[in-house]
């Protein structure tokens, strides 16, 4: 290939709109299957990932500088259209390789006809930089404070909104969350406690110790997969948001009185928390049981346990099979919008739709409710989801807590260290506070 790094991003904005496939799983198999390394798999991962994420704020722009609506474009042509326009808006290409480069790309797949569109369309593109170019297509910031600032920073007004509602702000704090979480984020790293200390680990991946997790370690952005380092590899070390470290270690805090010995994970899969849960058990003398309803996902929570006292039942949460008040600690990192991960998955918050949230929070009210008929009188239920919108996080909480009679404890206690986290009882965290995923963690014992 003449230009590896732009096809191969290329080709993974195609497979996204074309299989509804995902940007992080695509793009790593074709540099791989291709060979592409050092420089141009840096380009690659930038373009195909960066396009992916600022999809609403381009399309706004090429509807701007087409003569036809983008529903009537070849899908091909737009793929390549917004992998231009991103080039021109959000990189220091200089523009006339930016251009040339997508032209080329367009005119050897579909022809002359084609790539003289693409070089009119992107033209026009290069009029205004990105700046002015929000200023022509958002919303006027003083009348729809919250769609300007969606659209500048690459979100839909929804997401923005929810975040604006959790925040309590439309102003600067909300400008501060939807940046953060429009740039692109380190790559963060948990070492295995009993295996590993973070300090090793940042010295065998040149990474720096996590600022809040004692387990975990932040690695720069674009280098490389993370599941090729030895220490992942040799399951010295997982994958996680340090956000996730911290709700799974928060469970482990809490004090207990009576027994400390089982501990469950309702909703493991695919078992980041599960084998971070399942380490400090084998630490302590406990052991941990894992639930999934994905088989295939269970397997993989069972891979990744390896000699950890980790017990996997493939069923739902909501109706386990597992004993009544059987367990000391219950984690329930429940299935959920991922609106506090949208830095980590490019192309989610184009696919995220509101109606997805009441369904979502119906699910989340159920295994919540499962979890403290789980845990014995006196135990501890761990709310965790990777969200901030108030419906699946402080009305999941709230709601559950008034049915059961479950006590809120304040969650804050057991984030040692960690800056920034309100008034309580909860703990949200977020990109542009403490560098983690938007996760939100909520503590809840049962009545004795």
């Amino acid at each position: 290939m003449e230009d590896p790094a732009r096809q191969a991003a290329l080709d993974t904005l195609r497979a996204v709109r074309q299989r509804d496939a995902y940007a992080n799983l695509v793009l790593p198999g074709l540099l791989r299957e291709r060979r592409i390394t050092g420089r141009d798999a840096a380009l690659a991962t930038e373009l195909a990932y960066g396009t992916s994420r600022a999809l609403g704020l381009l399309d706004a722009v090429l509807t701007a500088c087409s003569d036809r609506p983008l529903s009537e474009v070849d899908g091909s042509v737009l793929d390549a259209l917004r992998l231009g326009a991103y080039q021109l808006l959000r990189t220091r290409i200089p523009a006339h390789a930016a251009v040339a480069s997508t032209v080329d790309l367009v005119r050897a797949e579909l022809g002359s006809g084609a790539a003289g569109f693409a070089n009119a369309v992107l033209r026009r593109v290069t009029e205004q930089d990105e700046a002015g170019w929000v200023e022509e297509v958002a919303p006027d910031e003083d009348t729809d404070p919250v769609g300007y600032l969606a659209m500048a920073h690459a979100h839909p007004r929804w997401i923005a909104q929810a975040f604006a509602e959790a925040l309590g702000s439309r102003g600067e704090p909300l400008r501060e969350a939807l940046a953060a979480d429009d740039a692109r984020p380190l790559v963060h790293l948990a070492a295995r406690p009993g295996e590993c200390s973070a300090d090793e680990l940042a010295a065998m991946t040149g990474g720096d110790v996590a600022p809040y997790s004692p387990y975990g370690v932040h690695l720069e952005a674009g280098a490389g997969d993370p599941g090729d380092l030895d220490p992942v590899r040799e399951r010295l070390a997982s994958v996680q948001d340090e956000g996730s470290q911290l709700c799974a270690l928060a469970l482990t805090r809490v004090p207990l009185e009576g027994s400390d010995e089982r501990w469950l994970d309702l909703c493991a899969g695919p078992g980041g928390k599960a084998v971070l849960l399942g380490a400090l058990a084998s630490l302590s003398g406990a052991s941990l049981d894992a639930v999934e309803k994905a088989p295939h996902r269970a397997e993989l929570i069972r891979k990744a346990a390896g000699e950890l006292p980790i017990t996997v039942h493939v069923g739902d949460g909501r109706d386990s099979g597992l004993p009544e008040g059987g367990f000391d600690r219950v984690l329930v990192d429940a299935p959920c919008t991922g609106l506090g991960a949208l830095r980590r998955r490019p192309e989610a918050r184009w696919r995220r739709q509101p109606s997805d949230v009441a369904p979502l929070a119906r699910l989340q009210r159920e295994l919540l409710t499962a979890a403290l008929g789980l845990v014995r009188p006196g135990g501890v239920v761990a709310y965790v989801v990777c969200s901030p919108h108030l419906s699946e996080s402080v009305g999941v909480v709230a709601d559950v807590a008034r049915r059961t009679g479950a006590e809120r404890l304040d969650t804050r206690e057991y984030f040692p260290g960690v800056p920034d986290l309100g008034s309580g009882p909860h703990v949200q965290l977020w990109p542009h506070m403490h560098g983690t995923d938007a996760m939100f963690c909520s503590m809840l014992r049962r009545p004795a």
